[in-house]
């Protein structure tokens, strides 16, 4: 967090001190094995609230995407009265859970009141939270300022892809542009030297590649259509490589999200955590694009480039399937159902949404 983020309220840190018990333990198995709540249950033959064990000092929730059955019963209703009386838990997650929250009957009440719009759930929480430090957001104003501030209209397109041999680097590069084109983010390319209206192009990448395709698509040529449209390509970083453990790759990534963010239109790309921030940050309800993959297509573009997504809401991406049968959402006018209904992206995962868009999750 050093660096990157300003600490989120007056008198408090988002870093524990160095004497904190088990400070440095968190990431260990040994930790996960000897306090997580899923080993209680395990322990104690999944205890009801009949025979309880006595609370533990301190208690561990284990809530990655790769937890174990156990662990995912933190989600069950009945277990968090025992969990409020521990003293200490500590929480470990690369998963926005918040959907799953709105499903259990403790949380759902309280969560209605502080977000009537459940469409902008993570928006507040995100702005709230995560404001980046001085130095990141001069990495952002200074972008901004030079590159964007002045079109009529800033297109952000995130792209993310997980094995550039299933997906290759030039067959995502021509959907990408299918989608824009097709959509009507981006006009046509012709001759017309004329144009009335600035259009700034933000693409957000670990590879250059797509920056350069697009350039020459639109940069070595008027690239207008009969709106008068002009198109300039930018690109903030491309660190070809994810570096977790670098701060300064990680201030570069925190700012192409946050300039992402301050994009008109975005389109981002399917099961990436990267586009979801951006998105729910920013405010914006974005085109998702269907990356193709040799494995299942070869070489065949997916017919549809992209959809809208339904909301600008993150994807929970491994929600717990044990109970999903007994929460039937129902027509969000009717106002008795959770609003929450499958991800775009992610068949098996859970999304918050508004009102009539709220459908059967199965």
């Amino acid at each position: 967090m050093a660096d990157i983020f300003c600490e989120p309220l007056q008198n408090s840190t988002w870093l524990l001190p160095d004497g904190f018990p088990f400070r440095n333990q968190f990431y260990s198995p040994q930790f996960r094995e000897a306090h997580s709540f899923g080993t209680l249950l395990r322990d104690n033959n999944n205890f009801t609230q009949s025979v309880l064990p006595l609370p533990p000092p301190i208690l561990h929730l284990f809530l990655s995407y790769e937890y174990g059955d156990y662990d995912k019963l933190f989600y069950r209703d009945e277990n968090q009265e025992f969990l409020q009386s521990i003293p200490w838990l500590t929480l470990r997650s690369d998963q926005y859970f918040v959907p799953y929250l709105f499903l259990m009957p403790r949380f759902r009440a309280e969560l209605e009141r502080l977000f009537p719009d459940k469409e902008t759930v993570f928006h507040h929480l995100g702005n709230y939270l995560f404001n980046p430090s001085n130095q990141a957001w001069g990495l952002i104003t200074r972008f901004y300022d030079a590159y964007l501030a002045r079109a009529d209209e800033r297109i952000g397109l995130q792209v993310r892809v997980f094995n550039t041999k299933a997906s290759p680097i030039p067959l995502v590069a021509k959907q990408l542009l299918k989608c824009t084109q097709s959509e009507g983010i981006l006009p046509q390319v012709t001759n017309n030297t004329s144009s009335t209206k600035t259009k700034a192009v933000l693409i957000g990448s670990l590879y250059r590649e797509f920056y350069e395709e697009m350039k020459y698509e639109y940069w070595t040529r008027a690239s207008v259509d009969g709106g008068g449209e002009s198109v300039g390509v930018h690109q903030a970083s491309h660190e070809e490589s994810q570096n977790s453990e670098s701060n300064s790759h990680n201030m570069k990534a925190l700012a192409d999200i946050y300039l992402l963010s301050l994009c008109d239109v975005l389109v981002t790309s399917r099961w990436s955590t990267f586009g979801y921030v951006a998105q729910a940050i920013g405010r914006v309800k974005p085109w998702i694009l269907n990356v193709p993959n040799t494995n299942y297509s070869g070489d065949r573009l997916p017919e549809r480039a992209c959809r809208r997504a339904v909301s600008m809401e993150p994807c929970f991406h491994y929600p717990p399937s044990y109970d999903m049968k007994k929460k039937v959402v129902v027509d969000g006018e009717v106002g008795t159902g959770p609003p929450v209904v499958h991800c775009e992206d992610v068949s098996w995962g859970l999304k918050l949404v508004n009102g009539r868009q709220i459908e059967r999750l199965g």
